[in-house]
């Protein structure tokens, strides 16, 4: 994907005219017969078994929160709830008309999933695995945030392989800037591959490299802290790239500020507040201060 949209501004700047979407030869899907697998759904398979897959391989090493029956169990209900949060949460954010219409809320290959909403639905899975299992909740959100970030990134290259949620115009000093089928006569920003690269992989890298060469998983709710801001940070951003949903224009004008980013304030102070009490905290299996110096003066 990274190499055609390399070849495509190289070619752009040879001939000094816009990227077309639709000269890259992307698809919206694999043609089945007479129906059509989108790649959006495959993104949210790949990120779901992806975080299954980390999340076990995690629960080999020692201080793990939870046994594997814990993450199959979570595997099963962190699906519904992206799902049916995801879906819920766009109809609540940015499609009230839906919540009134149930024949077409549940029509979920048109499109129309929220993160924030499936977001709130993993979290409650989670607490739902946690309470009946006798687990420690901010643990086992910790081992789960470090994979979200797969489905992130899968799921923003799938926005921008469907030629969807682009970005708002951009001037001629951006040389990657794109026309979309969908998006009128102007060049705009692929702020889907903005998300990817922020949303998806730095985010990834971030968290892998604190799980796998740090001890801040003794820490509890440090990588939660990293992974709610750190997404925070990183939408409030992009949004600025990023075209407001059609239906939302007015209130981001309004406003000055876009749904997106208004539904990240709350998700940036969190991830602070998780941040500094997990620093502040003592992590898990260090001695008290008093009898640290006691063991050091015996």
């Amino acid at each position: 994907m990274l190499s055609l949209l390399s070849a495509a501004a190289a070619q752009v700047s040879a001939q000094g005219a816009p990227i077309h979407w639709l000269d890259l030869g992307l698809t919206r899907g694999i043609a089945l017969g007479s129906f059509t697998l989108r790649w959006y759904s495959l993104a949210y398979l790949a990120g779901i078994v992806l975080a299954y897959w980390h999340t076990s391989r995690t629960l080999k090493h020692a201080g793990a929160p939870m046994a594997q029956r814990h993450a199959d169990d979570l595997f099963f209900y962190c699906t519904l709830g992206v799902i049916l949060g995801g879906r819920l949460g766009y109809a609540a954010f940015y499609a009230p008309q839906l919540l009134t219409h149930p024949q077409d809320l549940i029509k979920l290959w048109e499109g129309g999933m929220s993160f924030h909403g499936g977001l709130i639905g993993c979290t409650l899975a989670m607490a739902w695995v946690s309470w009946r299992g006798q687990l420690n909740f901010i643990r086992v959100c910790d081992y789960v945030a470090v994979a979200v970030p797969f489905g992130l990134l899968f799921g923003r290259v799938a926005n921008f392989v469907n030629g969807e949620l682009w970005g708002r115009p951009a001037g001629p000093d951006v040389p990657w800037a794109m026309i979309f089928p969908d998006g009128g006569p102007l060049a705009r920003h692929p702020s889907q591959l903005y998300e990817a690269g922020l949303e998806g992989l730095v985010l990834l890298i971030v968290l892998m490299l604190l799980f796998w060469t740090t001890r801040v998983r003794f820490r509890p709710g440090l990588l939660t802290g990293v992974f709610v801001g750190g997404y925070g940070v990183a939408r409030f951003f992009v949004e600025y790239y990023r075209e407001p949903d059609a239906q939302l224009e007015e209130f981001a004008a309004r406003t000055g500020l876009s749904m997106g980013q208004w539904l990240t304030v709350p998700m940036i102070l969190l991830g602070l507040a998780l941040i500094v009490i997990a620093l502040v905290r003592r992590p898990l299996g260090a001695a008290p201060a008093g009898m640290a110096m006691a063991d050091r003066a015996a």
